[in-house]
C-alpha cells in the first residue's frame, strides 16, 4: 500500500446514520437477551465452585489476547487506524456465536455461555480499559485516542447497555418464566443471529466501495489476529491442564470476539475511523468462517473421557 493510500486509510470515514447505530444497538441487545435465557443463577454459583475453566478462559481473553495483538501490532507496524481496530476488536468479550459453534464443535456449551455471560459483565470495565492501556502503548495509536478524547465511563455505559442490561433481563425472565424462555430460546437466538448478519451486511452494503478498496489492506492482518486468537485460547488451556471438553470451548471463546460491539465502540466513540471500522467487519465476517471450520476438525475428533 502506497503512502496516499495508508493516509486514506487513515482518515477515511464510514457512513453509518445515528438511526442505523441505533438498530445495531438494539440488534446487539437482543442477541446477548437470546443467550442469557439460556442461563440461571444456578448455572453461576456452579462455576464460583469450580472457577477454573472460567477463570482460563477471562485471562485468555483479557489479559493474554491483548497483550500478544500489542506485539504483533509492535512486529508488523501496521497502519495507526488499523493498529487501533486490531486492539479494540481483541479488548471485545467473546462473540454471541461462539455458543453455537462450541456446540458444533462438541466443546462444553455450558461453559461457553457461562464464559460469554462472565465476559459480558467483565468487559463494562477491561474492555474501556485495554483499549486505553494498549492503544496507549503504541505511539501511532496513542495519537488517534488524544485526537478522539474517548471517555472509558461513557464506554463502560455503552458496553454495559449493550451488554449486562439484557443478560440480566434474560436471566430474570427464565427464572421467572422457564416454560416461555423454553419455548422462544431456539427460534430467538436463530432470528436475531439472521437479523445481526443481515444488518451488517446491510451496512456494508452503504459502505461497500471503501470496504473493497480497504479490504485489502487488513485481510491479511486479521487473519493472522484471528488464528493468534484461536491459537492462545488453545495453547494457554492445554498449558492449564483442562480437558478436551473445555479446551475447545476456550479455544473457540477466544477466537471468536464480539466484533458488533466492536463496531458499536467505533460509531461512537471513534466517529467511524476507517481503519478500525473495516478491521471490525473484516473479523466479523472471518471469525465466523474460521470459527465453523475449527469447529468441523473438532468435530471429527471423538473426546476421550
Amino acid at each position: 500500500m502506497d503512502v496516499s493510500q495508508t493516509i486514506a486509510l487513515d482518515q477515511a470515514v464510514l457512513n453509518f446514520s445515528p438511526t442505523g447505530l441505533l438498530v445495531l444497538n438494539a440488534i446487539l441487545a437482543i442477541v446477548m437477551f437470546s443467550i442469557a435465557i439460556d442461563l440461571k443463577p444456578a448455572d453461576f454459583r456452579r462455576l464460583i465452585n469450580s472457577p477454573k475453566p472460567v477463570a482460563i478462559g477471562l485471562i485468555s481473553q483479557f489479559i493474554l489476547l491483548p497483550a500478544l495483538t500489542f506485539c504483533l501490532i509492535v512486529v508488523l507496524q501496521p497502519q495507526p487506524s488499523i493498529a487501533l481496530g486490531l486492539i479494540l476488536v481483541a479488548a471485545c468479550p467473546g462473540g454471541n456465536i461462539s455458543n453455537f459453534i462450541t456446540h458444533r464443535a462438541g466443546g462444553n456449551t455450558a461453559l461457553s455461555v457461562s464464559m460469554t455471560a462472565f465476559a459480558s459483565i467483565g468487559a463494562v470495565l477491561l474492555t474501556p480499559a485495554n483499549i486505553a492501556f494498549w492503544g496507549s502503548l503504541y505511539p501511532p495509536t496513542r495519537e488517534i485516542l488524544q485526537r478522539t478524547f474517548v471517555d472509558p465511563w461513557s464506554m463502560a455505559v455503552t458496553v454495559g447497555l449493550m451488554l449486562v442490561l439484557p443478560l440480566c433481563l434474560g436471566v430474570i425472565l427464565n427464572l421467572r418464566k422457564p416454560e416461555f424462555t423454553a419455548r422462544i430460546r431456539r427460534p430467538l437466538q436463530y432470528l436475531s443471529m439472521a437479523i445481526f448478519i443481515l444488518f451488517i451486511v446491510l451496512a456494508l452494503a452503504a459502505n461497500w466501495e471503501n470496504f473493497l478498496k480497504f479490504a485489502g489492506a487488513v485481510a491479511v492482518l486479521v487473519l493472522l489476529h484471528n488464528a493468534l486468537a484461536l491459537g492462545t485460547g488453545y495453547t494457554f488451556a492445554s498449558l492449564a491442564g483442562l480437558s478436551p471438553f473445555d479446551r475447545r470451548s476456550i479455544t473457540i471463546e477466544t477466537g471468536i470476539q464480539n466484533s458488533g460491539l466492536g463496531l458499536i465502540l467505533i460509531f461512537n466513540f471513534f466517529d467511524g475511523l476507517g481503519g478500525m471500522a473495516v478491521v471490525a467487519a473484516f473479523w466479523g465476517i472471518w471469525h465466523v468462517l474460521s470459527g465453523i471450520g475449527m469447529a468441523t476438525a473438532f468435530s471429527r475428533i471423538p473426546i476421550r473421557n
